[in-house]
């Protein structure tokens, strides 16, 4: 026996030639049906993250604006009312979202008229989500005040330039030294009539107006 090679040793070597010939097409199949190769596989990752972007950005941009008050249908003498007699419906408010609705941004010293505001009145929806821009365009120092809406909503969030503070509170005014502009995030939660100013002016420089949360 010794030196003789055995029959079955040159078809167990073909069978292995033939499977080994064969694995790299199955893998790739395995791989196809996996969603492709790894390299596929984060590219295809990228473009999911790429569409929930895609996605975020277009629901920021189907965000609903709420109007002023003077677009809306305020009630003449509706001022003398408690703001729980109002209706969100009535007056023209944006139907109830679950995502964030955008206050139309408030300007302090619009146009770099240092007393000027772009609006006094804001009217909004109880138990909604908001964004608020309020922005400083005058060449003077705002303290925003605005104690009892601060106490009466829950604040999610303030921005500053892409840096987040998170609340778990009221924020005690809100401080412009130079221009720009301070994206405040909140949900209200019951109805009232609530004052904003800003600290230390009178008179003809007076900045100041309501917010009115309605059922």
């Amino acid at each position: 026996m010794e030196g003789r090679t055995s029959p079955m040793k040159p078809l167990w070597l073909s069978l292995m030639a033939a499977t080994l010939a064969f694995a790299p097409i199955t893998v790739a199949s395995a791989q196809d049906a996996a969603g492709g190769t790894p390299a596929a596989a984060a590219a295809a990752d990228e473009d999911d993250d790429d569409d929930d972007d895609d996605d975020d950005d277009a629901g920021s941009d189907r965000a609903a604006m709420v109007p002023t008050a003077d677009q809306l249908n305020i009630p003449a003498g509706s001022e003398m009312m408690p703001a729980s007699a109002l209706n969100g419906d009535q007056i023209g408010l944006p139907a109830a979202t679950l995502s964030s609705q955008i206050v139309t941004p408030l300007v302090l010293g619009q146009g770099g008229e240092p007393f000027a505001v772009s609006h006094n009145d804001i009217y909004l929806r109880s138990n909604q989500a908001y964004r608020w821009d309020i922005s400083s365009e005058g060449d003077v120092e705002y303290k925003f005040n605005a104690p009892g809406f601060f106490r009466n909503v829950w604040m999610n969030q303030i921005v500053i330039e892409d840096l987040e503070i998170h609340m778990a509170g009221a924020p005690a005014w809100l401080e412009y030294d130079a221009h720009g502009t301070i994206s405040v995030s909140f949900q209200t939660i019951r109805p009232g009539r609530y004052e904003w100013y800003v600290e230390g002016l009178e008179g003809d420089q007076d900045m100041k107006g309501t917010i009115t949360v309605v059922p």
